[in-house]
């Protein structure tokens, strides 16, 4: 399985991010890409540890059970739900938005699965340093694919 923690993934998404522009539009969602791009960097902030979100009540009812669709072999589906607090309306524009999830991409490989969040997953509860890398993997090639690049 792919994982952040890894050179030639990370590699392979941030060459994805940088196939992006302004006017690249989604395929599917209600995101523009500048809401996409705010999205991914606060979900990489809360794997890095630099922002806190407490779990969910549903998560903490059933999260775990569905732990296995965030770090499993099967892609994230089309339309999944999300976390309300990294929904954006307003965003600083595409250059800013772009720089801030390539900045939080690279910090998050190089403080490897030591630095890693111990903080659980807003839904998901308890993930390990190996899950959260996968799952951020899997987080942005969702949205990357949503804007296909």
């Amino acid at each position: 399985m792919k994982s952040l923690f890894q050179k030639e993934t990370v590699n392979e998404i941030l060459n994805r991010v940088n196939k992006l522009s302004a006017s690249t539009q989604h395929q599917w969602g209600k995101m523009n890409v500048n809401q996409m791009l705010a999205h991914c960097s606060i979900a990489m902030e809360s794997a890095i540890g630099s922002k806190y979100f407490p779990q969910l009540l549903m998560g903490k009812l059933v999260g775990r059970f569905f732990k296995s669709f965030g770090v499993g072999e099967k892609p994230i589906k089309k339309n999944s739900p999300t976390n309300p607090a990294f929904i954006f309306v307003d965003t600083e524009g595409f250059e800013k938005e772009k720089q801030n999830l390539l900045n939080q991409i690279n910090i998050f490989h190089q403080g490897g699965e030591a630095k890693c969040t111990t903080n659980p997953h807003s839904f998901f509860g308890k993930l390990t340093p190996a899950e959260w890398g996968v799952l951020q993997y899997k987080h942005l090639d969702h949205h990357l694919s949503q804007f296909g690049v």
